[in-house]
């Protein structure tokens, strides 16, 4: 348990219920002028007790689109061996991180609405920041292993079998999961010792890292510096591979003389570049820009944009622009496909 300084909340007005669930959350082992913090509030979305049931039927239906769009990317991957390629094996970890993410934050978040409660433990929030780290972070990297992919297929296709070889494809797959674990670790061990004595409210749906620093008492330069170099480190690097793989490929494909072969040519790239906009989009706006230009509930909306939004819109944009995949999902989605899977559905046949 994480000691705390005693000093009066400074929380936004609530009505009795709040405060209830407040006290409840906030009971605290008094030893001298110490204090144990067993956990916060999220205050969610909104707290208007109107919104509660729109949020609630609108984030279970995007988390179970999320759920099973990406699922079904990761089985139509796994049972094609047409898909059994570099391109499609990154796709399906980026679906894996993609439901991962999403299941950090959400199922809390509607939990918290089903119970008419804004608690979290002090143990779940630590643990929510962490996992909210390692996926945000591995995004970024996977996003950056599948543009070299793409630089690789379109600017050295007669190289590209013997470039992008198994045990290089795992290893661009596996370094990703390796490295966001060591920097949400890094954070988290410094989060640990920090003191919150001012208040236990987060204005967030989720426990992220930086409304977490604002909301200590203690000394958070060290904390702060950390999140800059280590979240510059992580979104620069992918991005510059991004970048200059896309300028090689632009090159390549101006240099195609038929108009046909230089939109075969992109068209491989379309889905990617789509996600990589969509992504890149939301954590700038979120993190780069001062707070104070963002509107009431900006950094909220953001955050809902490349945790639940994105992850959502992959599947889709990967299914629709994608030929192979489309054929694959309606294999998949097909009798031949589940009738093996599911002996018992043989009697349903005609």
């Amino acid at each position: 348990m994480v000691q705390r300084e005693v000093q009066k909340s400074q929380v936004p007005k609530v009505d009795g219920k709040q405060e209830m669930r407040r006290n409840e959350i906030s009971r605290n082992m008094h030893h001298g002028n110490r204090t144990t913090v067993s956990g916060f509030l999220l205050l969610g979305l909104s707290n208007q007790a109107e919104h509660q049931k729109v949020l609630f039927v609108l984030f279970l239906g995007m988390y179970l689109v999320t759920v099973v769009g990406n699922g079904l990317i990761i089985l139509a991957i796994g049972l094609d061996s047409y898909l059994h390629t570099p391109m499609y094996f990154f796709l399906a970890n980026l679906s894996l991180a993609d439901i991962s993410s999403v299941s950090t934050s959400v199922p809390k978040m509607l939990m918290n609405i089903q119970t008419k409660t804004q608690s979290i433990s002090y143990e779940n929030c630590i643990t929510q920041v962490y996992f909210s780290i390692v996926f945000v972070v591995i995004d970024n990297f996977l996003l950056g292993v599948m543009a070299y992919d793409r630089f690789v297929a379109i600017c050295h296709p007669l190289n590209y079998m013997t470039i992008m070889q198994p045990r290089l494809c795992v290893s661009l797959a596996v370094i990703p999961w390796v490295l966001s674990n060591a920097v949400a670790l890094i954070h988290t061990l410094l989060l640990l010792p920090l003191l919150f004595c001012d208040s236990n409210t987060l204005p967030h749906f989720f426990c992220d890292l930086a409304p977490l620093l604002k909301l200590s008492c203690s000394d958070t330069r060290i904390n702060e510096l950390v999140l800059f170099i280590a979240g510059l480190s992580v979104v620069t690097f992918p991005f510059a591979l991004i970048l200059f793989s896309y300028i090689c490929i632009v090159r390549a494909v101006l240099r195609i003389s038929s108009t046909e072969g230089k939109w075969k040519a992109f068209s491989t790239c379309g889905s990617h570049l789509t996600v990589v906009l969509l992504f890149y989009g939301t954590i700038v706006g979120v993190y780069f820009f001062p707070s104070t230009t963002h509107p009431d509930g900006g950094d909220k909306i953001g955050a809902v944009l490349f945790t639940v939004v994105t992850p959502m819109m992959n599947p889709f944009i990967y299914s629709l622009r994608n030929k192979d995949m489309k054929g694959a999902l309606r294999k998949l989605l097909s009798r031949k496909i589940f009738l093996p899977l599911m002996p018992w559905a043989s009697d349903l046949s005609p």
